[in-house]
This record gives C-alpha cells, structure tokens and sequence, in this order.
C-alpha cells in the first residue's frame, strides 16, 4: 500500500526525477506545449501549478524560490510579464492533457500537455453552460412526456368505460337475435302436419 507516499518515483533516482521533472517544466514555459508520457505529465502538473502560483503572488521571495526551478532565465522573464494575464481567471488547473496514440518502442500511453489559454477558458465555460442547458431542456422533455403519457392512460380508461354497457348491450341482441327463425321453422313443421302432410298420425284413406 502507499499510504503518505505522494512523491511519483517513476523509476529513478531523487537527482535523476528532479532534473527531469526541471527540463519538462522549463520545455512546457518555453514552447507551450510538450510530448511525453501520461505518467510523467501526472508529475509534472502539480510542479507547474506550484510555480504559476508563486509568479502570480509577485513578491521577490516568491519569484527567487521560482527561478530555483527553471534552467533558462528568458523563460521565467517571460513568465513573469504573461502570468497575470493567462492565469488570473485561475487558481488551479493550469494545464490540460490530451492522449496521443501509444509510444512504438514499449507502448506506453503518450500525451499533449499543453498550458491554458483564456479561450479554453471561454470554452470550458460555454460548455458547462451548454451541458446545463441541456439537461434542463432533457428533464422538461422528459416531464411533459410522463404529463402526455398519463393523460393519455386517462382518457384510455373513461373510454373504455363509457364503451363497456355498449359491448353487453350487443352481446345480449346477439343471443336473442337466434331465437327468432327457431321458432318461425316450428311453425312452419306445424303448418305442414295440419295441411295433411305424410305425418305418422294420419289415418291412410280408403280406396
């Protein structure tokens, strides 16, 4: 387990990771962005909050304890004119990761860190907005569906209701209706019996 083990190792010596970790900080200020893998961006991310923040505090014990870190002074220089302006919409989170296929040699997962600018700002913002407008949208939607759907069950139910003693009313004129030629065929069976028909009553004639 590693418990109260926040430092990342990523295999090398205490010298060998600070050195690294100086080079990929001062390649970030100086070209915007760089290449490398997802483990060593996540070690590189909290070291450039660390130093965006002391530039942005401004004092001279702040800038001196920064430019410990770089390895090139043009680059802390510049660092000092454009941090106000870059960053002060932002506590945290100065940087963003974006993956970039796998690595030939041993396949390890490459990435883009690169540093925010106030359009991804603007962007994350117009996002947030849009997502909020969505799902609010979504939920009207999804209630005025559920109000439709019982209105409709409602009207289902008062209709079968109203049909029903239609249905029986049928249903009994359908038995009845039978019953009718029944009886006129008795009839008629006793009408031709009285006419002198060949019944098994009748007494045969005399010649």
């Amino acid at each position: 387990m590693r418990h109260r083990k926040s430092v990342v190792k990523l295999g090398r010596t205490a010298a060998h990771r600070d050195a690294m970790l100086r080079n990929m900080v001062t390649s970030l200020f100086e070209h915007g962005k760089i290449v490398t893998t997802l483990h060593k961006a996540k070690a590189v991310r909290p070291l450039v909050d660390r130093l965006i923040t002391l530039v942005k505090r401004g004092d001279l014990h702040s800038i001196r304890l920064a430019a410990k870190v770089f390895y090139k002074k043009k680059v802390l220089t510049a660092l000092l004119k454009t941090a106000k302006e870059r960053f002060d919409s932002r506590s945290s989170g100065f940087t963003l990761m974006a993956k970039n296929g796998l690595r030939k040699g041993d396949v390890a997962q490459l990435v883009v860190l690169r540093l925010v600018e106030p359009e991804d700002v603007k962007a994350a913002i117009g996002s947030r907005l849009v997502k909020s407008v969505d799902r609010s949208r979504r939920v009207a939607a999804s209630k005025h569906v559920a109000q439709s759907q019982g209105a409709v069950a409602d009207a289902s139910e008062e209709t079968a209701e109203i049909q029903q003693p239609a249905s029986t009313s049928q249903e009994s004129g359908t038995s009845q209706e039978p019953a009718a030629p029944q009886e006129s065929a008795v009839a008629e069976s006793g009408e031709i019996s009285e006419a002198g028909g060949d019944g098994p009553d009748r007494e045969p004639q005399e010649s």
